[in-house]
């Protein structure tokens, strides 16, 4: 097959890209299985009935259909943009097998076809942790949802990846207010304060006139209240200083305080109330996160979510929940970019290489590598018995710590093509040192 063109917005890693991109994988399940969320894996399409029932995102929307299907399809499929409609699918189709709270973890590709740029594709692999109850949902799920992504994100620290700061709200804090003040289309109003940190106050005021309806009192209250920001609780002072009052004003403050109490012991300075994030998707019902990576806030949010208490409805049965989505793929774009400083060890399994002394003796080299993948080594045998220059420098090139001698001087031979040291070695005793087993990834 010839070389094809790249597809845009489909990444593909190259060895050591997936080394990484596997290792920031591996510690976000790690951690989520730590926080004792139950490992998922969604089918990859869904009913676009369902994908598109809202609207919002109909046009990025990725069709699936059989090359050959007669006619149209009856129930056309797509193939799904994130992994909380295909959540809401799996509740309300295996309700009766799960116990609730039940908590779970998604690791795996979405498809989006959106225009792709910077840190933006068309297949991305997320990562999404979810809470869901059966009837009512305890508030401290709102707590513990950011603060797991919080310690996935510092196990993720030694690899280089910078911190982050996970600013939260509440749609009801914000609902309350701006019922408070006598304002009543409320969509617009969170539309309006969503775009603050893209067009300044100044536009937004505007828009909030134009498309909420509010006068010059109104706009001005709405613009104190988004410019509110504070790690510790005591912000909640800020906001009663308006003088509004509204009980869903009361109900968010003191689900935000509790959130910024916690999160102010277990993640000093991570989360941050920021009182003109309103997330753009309408389900949202309660807390609200968006998570930025410290200096390099241009990529946007990296990790994302809220409350939603009417996502999964089967019969008269309601499921509420809570939930973050990291952008593994969002990340890597971070971590390839040119001033990252991590790096894999190597791009190939394989710590050492069986080098084979002629063709005939073949057999000799994939016995000893038999005995090497039987305890747990990764290993290959040499392509072909070229010169043992050559079988060294095939290791080099692939970043092969090791290479293997059946017939050294004193029988099984191994040489660090690093050190140039050579020693003898037994396939059923030698191990490589714990650095060299795996690829492993390391800040340069």
């Amino acid at each position: 097959m010839a070389k094809s063109a790249r597809l845009s917005g489909f990444p593909e890693r190259l060895p050591a890209e997936r080394v990484i991109e596997k290792t920031i994988i591996d510690t976000l399940e790690h951690t989520f299985a730590l926080h004792g969320f139950s490992a998922l894996n969604h089918r990859a399409v869904e009913p676009i009935s369902q994908l598109a029932k809202d609207g919002e995102i109909d046009k990025e929307i990725f069709a699936v259909s059989r090359l050959h299907s007669e006619g149209t399809e009856r129930n056309p499929l797509g193939l799904h943009f994130d992994l909380t409609v295909p959540l809401a699918r799996y509740i309300a189709d295996n309700a009766n097998e799960l116990s609730f709270p039940f908590k779970a973890a998604r690791v795996q590709p979405v498809w989006r076809g959106e225009r792709p740029q910077a840190g933006r594709y068309r297949e991305f692999i997320q990562a999404d942790i979810d809470v869901i109850a059966d009837g009512e949902l305890p508030g401290h799920f709102e707590v513990e949802i950011p603060l797991a992504v919080a310690d996935a994100f510092s196990r993720l620290a030694p690899l280089g990846v910078p911190g982050i700061k996970i600013v939260v709200n509440d749609r009801r804090l914000l609902e309350g207010f701006a019922r408070g003040i006598g304002l009543t289309n409320i969509q617009a109003v969170l539309r309006c304060l969503d775009k603050y940190d893209k067009i300044g106050p100044e536009e937004v005021g505007k828009l909030l006139a134009s498309e909420a309806g509010a006068n010059d009192e109104q706009q001005q209250l709405c613009l104190k209240l988004a410019a509110i920001e504070s790690d510790s609780p005591d912000f909640a002072d800020e906001v009663r200083a308006l003088g509004v009052d509204h009980p869903l004003l009361e109900a968010g403050l003191e689900s935000l305080t509790t959130l910024l109490r916690a999160a102010a012991v277990r993640a000093p300075g991570v989360v941050v109330a920021q009182l003109k994030i309103a997330r753009g998707l309408d389900y949202y019902t309660g807390a609200v996160y968006e998570t930025q990576l410290i200096g390099h806030e241009e990529l946007g949010s990296v990790s994302s979510g809220g409350r939603y208490d009417s996502l999964v409805a089967v019969g008269k049965k309601n499921y509420p929940g809570v939930g973050m989505s990291i952008g593994v793929s969002r990340l890597m774009a971070f971590i390839l970019g040119e001033t990252s400083e991590i790096r894999a060890t190597r791009g190939t399994p394989s710590a050492v290489v069986i080098a084979v002394t002629e063709e005939a003796r073949r057999a000799d080299a994939d016995a000893v590598a038999a005995t090497l993948r039987s305890r747990d080594i990764p290993c290959e045998v040499s392509p072909n018995a070229a010169k043992f220059g050559k079988q060294i420098r095939y290791a080099e090139r692939r970043g092969i710590p090791f290479v293997w001698f059946t017939d050294g001087e004193s029988g099984h031979e191994v040489k660090d093509i690093r050190s140039g040291d050579q020693t003898t070695a037994d396939p059923d005793t030698w191990t490589p040192a714990e650095d060299d087993l795996w690829p492993r990834v390391y800040r340069s």
